[in-house]
C-alpha cells in the first residue's frame, strides 16, 4: 500500500504526466454530461420503453458502447459508431483500391488526406444511421414518447443533431489522443461500458439474491469465473513470441560497439481489441436495415445466445484480425531496418529471407491468437446460456465490453509506466514492465 501511495505521489509530481490525465478527464466529463441531452421533441418521462428494448441483444451492446445514450434518445446516442464503420470502409479501400494505396504511402500528407476522407464519410454514415434511428424511435412503442406538436421538425433536428454530436464525440476522441492520455477512440468506449458497470453487477446480484442461498453462491462462482477470465485476457494481449536478434560487431576508434544478443517481440495479438470492434460494427449493420427492431433475418444478429450469431462473429473476428494485422504489420520494414543496423536473425539471411521467416512465424502465432479472441467474442452468449445470466452482467464476460476495457487499461498504464521511468522513477510493478497493445514495429 505504502508503493501504491509512493506511486500516486510520483504520477502527480510530472507536470506533463498531470495535466493530460487531468485533460483527459475534463473531456470525459464533457462526454458523459453530452450523454444526458435528449433530443429535441422528446419527452424523457416516457422513454421507458425504449429503454427496455435497449436492454438486449444488439441494441444493448450499442447501448453500452455508447454509455446508456441510445436507450436515453441522446444526442450522442451513436456514439463513435458512425466513426468506426467508416474506418473499417477506408481501412478495406487502401487495400483494395491501388490509387488509396499510393495515397498511403505518401507518408504523414496521405494520412491526413484518408483521415480527412474518413471524416466526411463518416457525416454520410452518422446521416443514413440517424435516419433509421428516427425510424426505430416512431416504431409501435416508442412513438409515444414523441411530442405531437414537434412533428414537422423532427426529422430534420434529429439527424443534424446526431451527425453533430457524432462529429463532436470524434472530435473529442482526437483531442484525447493528442493531448490526453491514451487512444481517444477507445477511451471513450470504454468509459461508455464502465458506466453501466455498477447497475450490471446491481441486478444480477439483486437477481441471485432472490432465489436464496444458492443463487449466491452462483454470484460468487460468476464473480470468479470473472476474474479468470480478465487474467486470461492480460495474458492474451501480453503474449508475445520473441525471435532472437544478433548484432554485428563493430569497432570504432578503442571503443567496440554491438554484439548483443537481443529479441524481437512478436505479439500473439497484435491488432489489439480493433478486429472485435470492426465484427461488432459489421454485424450492427443487418440492425440498421432492420430500424433498429431486429425484425425479420435480422434477429440472428441480434441475440448472442444464437448460433447463427456466434458463427458469423467467429468468422468476421478471425478475418478482421488477419486483415488488420496485416495492415499495422511490416515483415519487410522490419527487416530492413535488422539490416540497416547491422542486426540479423540467427540461421536467416538479411533481406528478403528475414522478411518471410517473420511474416511466417507472425502468421503461425496469429492464428491461435485469432481463434482465442473469436472465443473470447461468444463468452457472454456461452454463459448466458449456461448460467442464466443477465445480459447486462454476461456481456462483461469477454466480448467487446471486456476486452476493451482490459486493453485500454493496460494501454493507459503502459503510457504512465512510460512517463515514469523516462525520468527515472520506479515503474508501476516491481517484477517487469506492463505491455500494452503498441505495435510490434517499435520493438526494433
Amino acid at each position: 500500500m505504502k508503493k501504491f501511495i509512493q506511486t500516486l505521489k510520483n504520477i502527480w509530481s510530472i507536470e506533463e504526466l498531470r495535466n493530460k490525465i487531468l485533460f483527459t478527464l475534463l473531456l470525459i466529463f464533457i462526454y458523459r454530461v453530452g450523454s444526458f441531452i435528449v433530443l429535441p421533441g422528446i419527452d424523457p418521462n416516457k422513454l421507458a420503453n425504449l429503454t427496455e428494448s435497449s436492454k438486449t441483444g444488439m441494441l444493448g451492446l450499442l447501448d453500452a458502447f455508447v454509455g446508456g445514450a441510445f436507450s436515453k434518445a441522446s444526442i450522442m446516442a451513436l456514439g463513435i459508431m458512425p466513426y468506426i464503420s467508416a474506418s473499417i470502409f477506408m481501412q478495406l479501400m487502401t487495400i483494395l483500391v491501388p490509387q488509396m494505396q499510393k495515397v498511403q504511402k505518401e507518408g504523414e500528407s496521405g494520412r491526413k488526406k484518408i483521415n480527412q476522407w474518413t471524416r466526411y464519410l463518416t457525416v454520410v454514415v452518422t446521416a443514413f444511421q440517424a435516419a433509421a434511428y428516427i425510424g426505430y424511435l416512431k416504431s409501435p412503442g416508442n412513438a409515444e414518447a414523441l411530442i405531437p406538436s414537434f412533428s414537422a421538425y423532427f426529422v430534420v433536428s434529429t439527424v443534424v443533431l446526431l451527425t453533430v454530436g457524432t462529429l463532436f464525440v470524434m472530435w473529442l476522441g482526437e483531442k484525447i489522443t493528442d493531448k490526453g492520455l491514451g487512444n481517444g477512440t477507445s477511451i471513450i468506449i470504454m468509459m461508455g461500458i464502465l458506466a453501466r458497470l455498477p447497475e450490471s453487477f446491481l441486478q444480477e446480484w439483486s437477481s441471485r439474491a432472490a432465489r436464496g442461498g444458492g443463487g449466491l453462491l452462483i454470484f460468487l462462482i460468476e464473480i470468479a469465473f470473472l476474474v479468470a477470465i480478465i487474467m486470461g485476457l492480460v495474458m492474451l494481449i501480453q503474449g508475445t513470441r520473441r525471435v532472437p536478434v544478433n548484432y554485428a560487431k563493430q569497432i570504432v576508434g578503442n571503443r567496440q560497439f554491438g554484439g548483443a544478443r537481443n529479441f524481437l517481440p512478436l505479439k500473439v495479438n497484435a491488432s489489439g481489441v480493433m478486429p472485435i470492434i470492426f465484427a461488432q460494427a459489421i454485424l450492427f449493420l443487418p440492425t440498421i436495415f432492420s430500424g433498429f427492431t431486429g425484425g425479420g433475418w435480422a434477429k440472428y444478429f441480434t441475440d448472442p445466445t444464437n448460433v447463427v450469431y456466434m458463427i458469423v462473429y467467429s468468422v468476421c473476428v478471425i478475418g478482421f484480425t488477419f486483415l488488420y494485422t496485416a495492415l499495422i504489420f511490416n515483415p519487410k520494414q522490419m527487416a530492413e531496418d535488422l539490416k540497416r543496423n547491422n542486426g540479423f536473425i540467427p540461421g536467416v539471411k538479411p533481406g528478403q529471407p528475414t522478411a518471410d521467416y517473420i511474416g511466417t512465424i507472425m502468421d503461425r502465432i496469429t492464428l491461435p491468437g485469432a481463434v482465442l479472441l473469436a472465443f473470447v467474442g461468444i463468452l457472454p452468449g456461452i454463459f448466458q446460456l449456461v448460467f442464466s445470466t443477465q445480459q447486462g452482467f454476461a456481456s462483461f464476460y469477454g466480448g467487446t465490453s471486456l476486452l476493451i476495457m482490459v486493453g485500454v487499461i493496460l494501454d493507459t498504464l503502459q503510457q504512465i509506466e512510460t512517463q515514469l521511468l523516462m525520468r527515472q522513477y520506479d515503474g508501476l510493478m516491481s517484477t517487469g514492465r506492463i505491455q500494452g497493445r503498441q505495435t510490434v514495429a517499435s520493438g526494433i
